[in-house]
């Protein structure tokens, strides 16, 4: 029998928030006579939005199984809270008040798990205890006071850079680790989506239509690109987008390769499927919300590297933001639907929208009002789209 190649056009919803990033950025770049496109503003970009990313990373998983954690932004004030106080009035060393700081995240997130998965009290219940307690707790701890300037072998998570090789780049310089970094991710595109079509033919499963695919390749990289080399035209690659990177990449690996994480999108998708078909619902929940309360620590720890300094009012909101950027990079509103790397386009999309409302002089109350709209269309989309499915 002949075996004609199928194909299916490219999934828009999935690469639609590309589109939208672009475009907002276009936007801004047009108001602002391209300073939102400058190399300092993009480090900016990056530096204001690591840990947000981080947080929407972890946020994601509880968003798979029709969840959310109102508890982060709290986690992440108590955490830099804790690591402050150590580092700076009991003069612990840098990384063993880190290592504290990570196991009063993975506490919370055991005490939030075993609730959940447990004793089957709602998520929105504990986190909401959580968030009330985490800020309580950090207002107590630092009697409303600011913890800092921290040391620079505590800051330089947030503020440092990876070391530079400068090369001529037209009228200046380009750090070569950049260009190495690009040229990486280039290939692992490349290599990524010819591994897809090779799955896909070896199946019989449809792929998307070429010149789709290749467009959709040729953007992602272009941004891969434009990222990279303005940020080689600054100072290079920061140390927080490194450490982003490595847990972006992890968790994609974990949600889109491995049996835990198909077991989230089953639970999400249809909880008592997943039971009898022999999941135990129970214990990836626990872990899924252990998980997050790890990666807010390591978000905390983030954030207070970069303002280099702990306060009570740290954190105050990023749930929204965390919670914003997954909906916004598509994933579901009732769970079982998203990826890691939507939510990371999400978190960009948010961070773009603040950096030029910023640029234009926006008040914030105004800004909050953009976002809401923005997250509530996001939404909108989604359930649209699912009613015409249906």
């Amino acid at each position: 029998m002949e075996n004609k190649k199928k194909y299916v056009n490219l999934d828009l919803k999935s690469f639609g928030m590309i589109a939208a990033l672009i475009i907002i950025f276009l936007i801004f770049y047009g108001i602002t006579d391209g300073s939102n496109a400058t190399p300092v503003n993009i480090n900016n970009l990056i530096m204001q939005n690591g840990y947000i990313i981080i947080l929407a990373t972890g946020m994601l998983l509880c968003v798979l199984t029709g969840n959310i954690d109102l508890g982060v932004g709290s986690v992440v004030a108590l955490c830099a809270a804790v690591s402050g106080k150590l580092v700076m009035e009991q003069n612990m060393a840098v990384g063993l008040a880190w290592l504290v700081a990570l196991a009063i995240g993975l506490g919370i997130g055991l005490f939030a798990g075993f609730f959940i998965a447990y004793l089957n009290i709602p998520p929105f219940v504990v986190t909401l205890a959580t968030m009330l307690m985490g800020r309580g707790l950090t207002y107590t701890l630092l009697q409303s006071q600011t913890v800092g300037p921290l040391p620079k072998s505590y800051t330089f998570i947030g503020t440092g850079f990876l070391p530079t090789i400068k090369i001529p780049f037209g009228e200046g310089t380009l750090d070569l680790i950049c260009v190495i970094i690009a040229i990486v991710v280039t290939v692992c595109v490349v290599f990524m989506e010819l591994k897809s079509i090779k799955t896909n033919n070896k199946y019989g499963f449809a792929n998307v239509v070429p010149w789709q695919m290749i467009v959709k390749d040729v953007v992602i990289i272009g941004i891969v690109w434009f990222f990279f080399i303005k940020l080689g035209q600054n100072n290079g690659v920061p140390i927080q987008l490194l450490v982003v990177g490595v847990i972006v990449a992890i968790y994609q690996f974990i949600t889109s390769q491995t049996v835990a994480g198909r077991q989230i999108y089953a639970l999400g998708g249809n909880a008592k499927a997943a039971r009898l078909s022999g999941i135990n619902t129970k214990k990836v929940f626990f872990w899924v919300y252990v998980n997050m309360g790890v990666l807010s620590a390591i978000a905390g720890l983030m954030l207070a590297a970069r303002q280099g300094a702990a306060n009570p009012k740290m954190g105050d909101g990023v749930e929204m933001d965390a919670i914003a950027s997954c909906y916004i990079g598509g994933a579901a509103a009732a769970g079982g639907v998203g990826t890691v790397i939507g939510a990371v386009v999400g978190a960009l999309v948010m961070g773009v929208l603040n950096n030029g409302m910023s640029m234009c002089g926006l008040s914030t109350d105004f800004q909050k009002v953009v976002k809401g709209a923005v997250l509530l269309g996001a939404v909108v989309l989604d359930v649209v789209t699912k009613n015409k499915k249906g």
